[in-house]
This record gives C-alpha cells, structure tokens and sequence, in this order.
C-alpha cells in the first residue's frame, strides 16, 4: 500500500512539473511580416507565429529574447538563447560548435530595390557610386567587393522596414531587401506607387540553430520542425502572412 501511494505521488509530482522553457531570440531588427513588437514583446507575425507552433509542437513554453543583431552571435556564446530561427548557415564563417541546425524551413531572396519606374542599371556592379540602403548588422555578400571599393556605401537604417520607408521617400536611390518583407511592405502602397525588385542579389535556406545542452530538449525541438515541415504547417504560416512567391522574370546578380 505504502508502495502503491509513494508511486501515485511521484506520477501526481511529474504530472504537476513545470514545462521546458525554450529561450527563443528575436532580432530587433525584424518588422512585419516577420514580427511587432509591443512593450518590447513580439504580439504577432510570421516568426511569433512559427516559434508558437514550435513550442506547443514540443511541449514547450516560449521565452522570447528581443536582441539587437550585433549581440546575437554574442547572446549564443554566452549561453543566453536557446532557439534561434530565421538564419543561415551561410551567415557564419565557423558554425558555432554548441548548436545544432535544424532542416531548411524556407528560401528567402535578397533582392536589389529601386522606386517605382525606376529605369536605371539593374545590376549592382552598373550602379553609379552612390549610398543604398541597408540595415545595421547585416552582412550582403554578393555586394561587400562593391563597398570595399567604396563605388557602394551603407547607409544603414534599424529595421527593413525603415530602409525601405528611406527609399520611398528619396533618402537614396536603391536598397536592398529580403523579398519577404518588400512584398509586405508594397501591399501598403497603390500600385503606381510600390517599390520595384531590380535584381536578386542572393538566396538563402534559413532554418533554425538549438543549442546542444542535455538542460533542454534539442533533438525534441528538431523533431518537431521536421514534423512542422513534412505537414505543410510552416507554409501554411508564411502563407497566412500573405506571401505570394518569388519575383518572376527577375534573375540573380552576380559581381
């Protein structure tokens, strides 16, 4: 009997246990469709979305870290993130030994940007030395021989949002973009109005990174994207948020 009584408080005890909690970072540089904040918190978009369907997928509660670009690589180091989504392996010049990639989620584009009936060189070696626009703490690869040069120069702006707001307005002539957000943004403006895509200047895998510590489930939570994955589940997210594929008839650019 005392046996019997010791076993339901152990199964009453775990049945009660707190869930994981999954530290999850969140650039601030991201706007919507990727992410809004509130009070510092992210309230909706597409990567509040996808990490809430994470967590339920593996039975986690989400814990959201609202990080400025620059700290994020320092942020993993530390041991401060757990989850970090939204990025490629193209972004590191050494994978970082404490985490582990998940599968590819989704493509995104950088695309070169120009106003609308902009007729100007559509490949970014044509352009006159001028300033574009582009966001703090972001690497472009295919332009960086261009900046070294100085033909280009960075004019950096917080969010993509506010580079493409800069654009609009005439602060520069061209900017670059991920596709993603370009498209949410011109859903804003008439259509003689909407910014135009000159050039693709890079596609990436992004996926996400979990961090290899026997304190959290990290071959759970790759589980569960591979899951999300194979049940169309991240698409039907990026869907919700209005994303209409890639640009037809525009082809990558290349220095």
């Amino acid at each position: 009997m005392r046996r019997l009584l010791a076993l339901l408080l152990l199964w009453s005890t775990h049945g009660l246990a707190d869930p994981t909690v999954l530290r999850f970072s969140v650039a601030e540089s991201w706007s919507m469709p990727l992410v809004r904040l509130e009070n510092g918190q992210p309230v909706e978009g597409l990567m509040f979305d996808l990490i809430q369907a994470l967590a339920r997928e593996a039975g986690a509660l989400p814990e959201y870290h609202v990080l400025a670009r620059l700290r994020l690589q320092q942020a993993m180091e530390d041991g401060d993130i757990d989850v970090r989504c939204y990025v490629s392996t193209q972004w590191f010049n050494d994978r970082p030994g404490n985490f582990v990639w998940s599968v590819p989620l989704f493509e995104q584009r950088d695309v070169l940007v120009g106003r609308a009936g902009d007729s100007g060189p559509t490949r970014p070696e044509q352009l006159p030395e001028q300033a574009i626009g582009t966001v703090l703490g972001y690497a472009y690869a295919t332009l960086e021989p261009l900046f070294a040069q100085g033909r280009l120069r960075r004019e950096d702006s917080r969010s993509q949002e506010l580079a493409l707001q800069k654009l609009q307005i005439g602060r520069y002539r061209h900017a670059v973009s991920n596709e993603l957000s370009l498209q949410w943004f011109n859903k804003q403006l008439p259509p003689e109005q909407r910014l135009q895509v000159l050039a693709v200047l890079e596609e990436q895998a992004l996926g996400c990174m979990v961090r290899n510590d026997p304190a959290i489930p990290t071959q759970g939570v790759l589980r569960a994207l591979v899951r999300m994955k194979e049940s169309g589940e991240i698409e039907r997210i990026t869907r919700r948020y209005g994303v209409t594929g890639h640009t037809e008839g525009v082809s990558a650019a290349r220095p």
